[in-house]
């Protein structure tokens, strides 16, 4: 008896080892053999396909991080814009085609995606007891589909960003000290945004704006011959080669590359009105009837891990919302975690992209589509 227990127990361990995850806490008690049931039908499956944004420091760490750890299952990521990612989504799934598992992006889009049938709850794909625990977030967990309730939109992101960049040579940031400096003559021509047109960063930046200063100010800044493009590239690469003074809603991931070669992009100080919460890309779902579930559960669980949400946080330049991970980094490129910042109830309140906030924001998104042509 005791030689048999001895080779189902050197059995398991070769199993978790072959995954990589025989370390770390991922056998422990409270979900092992379930797990172990996951781990072997996520290799019979091979690979996880996940939608994610686009960026090398994105790619690269999820590719590495998840890489050896899972030596067995392949991650597949196809990087693009979220709306891009959540078209295809949607039109693949009317259709009635099963490309992608998982999918990462802003809530709000995940919201548009949800709508038409195309998620399905993700509740059920939390395996590890350190994800499952609610006591490991900040907030516990909070999903961005909070009226319907089905679970379909998890947040792991939460923190203040500073509204924009700016290029330093040609801005002094003591001229933005209030969100009226914006409509200074001397920016006209000089100003880009994310498209506020479209759910985004851009349009994150337009609702509060929209919310603590009023149309008529939003549009005398259009009035300034703004720089609208749905393209984070477009606008990072404007702001570098010095055709833009600031931009208003960017990617910090797509600024990085810059500013590693060197270019002096910084982020604007908050203005005296203050700055809007935000989850950033911080939403996760599982697209419906996804080809590859069990590796679907393999992924999801290990980004919700420590170790994932220290990977994509850095990769990102934004805050998760586990207690465990050290978030304070974050103030240095002007992102302030709400765990480290806020109450949950003040993160609630300034968030903008959950599905309580669509009758909210309404208003703010038809004016950008009658000033912005």
């Amino acid at each position: 008896m005791f030689e048999r227990r001895r080779k189902l127990s050197l059995s398991a361990v070769c199993l978790l080892s072959l995954f990589g995850f025989a370390r770390d806490g991922f056998s422990q008690a409270g979900g092992e053999a379930e797990w172990k049931k996951v781990l072997e039908a996520a290799r019979k499956e091979g690979k996880v396909v996940v939608a994610v944004q686009p960026g090398p420091e994105i790619r690269q760490g999820l590719e590495k991080g998840f890489g050896e750890k899972f030596k067995g299952v392949q991650l597949e990521l196809l990087p693009g814009a979220s709306t891009a990612n959540a078209v295809r989504i949607i039109n693949e799934s009317k259709a009635g085609i099963r490309n992608f598992d998982v999918f990462i992006s802003g809530t709000g889009v995940q919201l548009s995606v949800a709508s038409e049938g195309a998620l399905e709850p993700l509740d059920p794909y939390m395996v590890l007891p350190e994800v499952k625990d609610p006591k490991q977030w900040f907030g516990g967990h909070i999903w961005a589909d909070n009226i319907t309730a089905k679970h379909l939109v998890y947040v792991f992101h939460a923190y203040l960003t500073e509204p924009a960049y700016y290029n330093a040579p040609l801005l002094n940031p003591e001229e933005i000290r209030s969100y009226d400096g914006l409509l200074n003559p001397k920016w006209k021509g000089k100003i880009g945004i994310h498209d506020p047109r479209v759910q985004g960063a851009g349009q994150a930046i337009w609702i509060y704006l929209w919310k603590v200063k009023g149309e008529a100010f939003l549009t005398k800044l259009v009035e300034q011959d703004l720089f609208v493009s749905t393209d984070h590239r477009q606008l990072g690469d404007a702001l570098a080669k010095g055709k833009l003074a600031l931009v208003l809603g960017p990617t910090y991931y797509t600024l990085l590359p810059y500013i590693q070669a060197g270019i002096p992009l910084k982020a604007l100080p908050t203005p005296k009105e203050g700055i809007h919460a935000t989850s950033g890309s911080g939403g996760i779902s599982i697209v419906k009837n996804p080809p590859h579930p069990n590796a679907a559960k393999v992924f999801v669980n290990w980004l919700l891990t420590k170790e994932g949400q220290e990977i994509f946080g850095k990769a990102t330049g934004q805050a998760t919302r586990r207690l465990d991970v050290d978030t304070k980094w974050l103030q240095g490129i002007g992102v302030q975690p709400a765990k480290d910042f806020l109450t949950v109830e003040e993160y609630l309140e300034r968030e903008s992209f959950f599905e309580n906030r669509i009758p909210l924001r309404k208003p703010a998104q038809e004016l950008a589509q009658k000033l912005i042509k």
